[in-house]
């Protein structure tokens, strides 16, 4: 469960624990094969929900029916019975972040320290402002404000814990990270949040410049070479002309 615990708080979505004591069962099984359907239809419990989430829609199972549903809300409902569920999420130490923890993240971003399972950096498909002097990827969504988005320590790590996504999932499902690197890569997500992406024009700026740089490098040779070019020639001119008059 990358966005929901059973008894272990809120995630980027509610707290499962004993939910069916919140809304009938009806409406859970018809919830869970199509939240944006829901939400789309005005339900007053679906909008607030989606406020609660910031935003994050809850995606659709593929292949969720009802038969499924159903017995995805009776997991739940047992679990909820349970002094400890099994999907009481990730427990992450409280700990304020120090500077060495972003500092190993920012690593771990850009892959100059590998995942100990093999796994991609993530700079190969995103990007957060200030991180990386050619800026990062664009395959996946910048992830400046991320931790901010997906309700901080908590949300964010189980989302690396469990990412969601289908594409996250065929990357990290037979490499999934390991704790000791997603709490450094929470300490970089919160201090990127932090700074809301005040360093984000670094990248394209130095991009810039990098360019620049080369095409006046460029320019210089280019006219070094013609001016060289063009003595040579005039060179060969003049003694043509010379050998001609002392005939």
């Amino acid at each position: 469960m990358a966005c929901h615990t059973v008894g272990g708080g809120r995630l980027t979505g509610p707290d499962l624990k004993n939910v069916v004591a919140r809304k009938d069962r009806a409406w859970l099984v018809h919830f869970i094969q199509n939240p944006k359907v829901v939400i789309d239809s005005g339900d007053p419990y679906a909008a607030q929900l989606l406020q609660e989430a910031r935003g994050v829609v809850m995606p659709a199972l593929p292949g969720m029916n009802p038969a499924m549903a159903d017995g995805l809300i009776a997991l739940i409902e047992a679990e909820s019975k349970l002094e400890k569920s099994q999907f009481v999420g990730l427990q992450l130490s409280d700990r304020p972040f120090t500077p060495a923890d972003v500092a190993a993240g920012t690593q771990i971003f850009l892959g100059t320290k590998r995942l100990a399972t093999g796994g991609p950096p993530c700079l190969s498909c995103h990007s957060i402002g200030g991180v990386g002097a050619m800026g990062g990827g664009k395959l996946g969504p910048d992830l400046t404000l991320v931790y901010e988005r997906l309700g901080g320590r908590k949300g964010v790590g189980a989302w690396l814990t469990a990412p969601a996504t289908p594409t996250m999932q065929t990357l990290f499902s037979p490499a999934p990270l390991r704790a000791e690197e997603i709490l450094p890569l929470l300490a970089l997500l919160e201090d990127a949040a932090l700074r809301r992406g005040t360093e984000g024009p670094v990248a394209p700026l130095t991009f810039f410049l990098i360019g620049l740089a080369g095409t006046v490098f460029s320019l210089v040779v280019f006219d070094l070479a013609w001016q060289e070019r063009f003595r040579n020639v005039r060179r060969t001119l003049v003694d043509r002309i010379a050998r001609r008059g002392t005939r």
